[in-house]
């Protein structure tokens, strides 16, 4: 009965799900994150600094085959990644604003803050935008980003 209690576990695990516009759909754990580059942002909140730890979001739009780099040009400049959150929130970022090719603003996928796993209102992944002044797109309870081009 345990062995099966762990394997639903398991099934639950949180994952963010890259889909849309990509080469490859990625369904990624917080075991899959920490086999990338790990990579770490300094963040305030209310005063409070907070050092959370994760993935440049470049990182895993490239390892969906989303247009970055070179690709990025023409049609692909008219795309857009559309982050979701479990309550539904949702923010938009240009493709073009997460190549550090094109700007020097990273936006990161962390799973952990100040050396802890993110947890309970958190979720377990959160988008930390650390150069938007305001903190509106560093959006918590992160399931979902999907990679959309614009069509006209």
């Amino acid at each position: 009965m345990a062995a099966a209690g762990l394997l639903l576990a398991q099934d639950n695990a949180p994952t963010v799900e890259v889909t849309g516009a990509v080469k490859q759909a990625l369904t990624l754990s917080a075991d899959d994150l920490a086999k990338m580059p790990r990579a770490k942002v300094h963040a305030s909140n209310n005063g409070i600094e907070i050092v959370y730890e994760g993935v440049w979001l470049h990182d895993v739009l490239v390892k969906a085959g989303a247009a970055q780099g070179s690709e990025l040009r023409g049609k692909a400049l008219a795309s857009y990644v559309l982050a979701s959150a479990q309550d539904g929130y949702q923010v938009v970022f240009s493709l073009a604003e997460l190549d550090p090719a094109f700007v020097e603003n990273q936006i990161l996928l962390a799973d952990t803050a100040d050396g802890r796993p993110l947890f309970g209102e958190q979720g377990r992944f959160r988008l930390v935008a650390s150069k938007d002044k305001p903190g509106a797109r560093s959006l918590r309870m992160l399931t979902k980003l999907e990679v959309v081009q614009v069509r006209k």
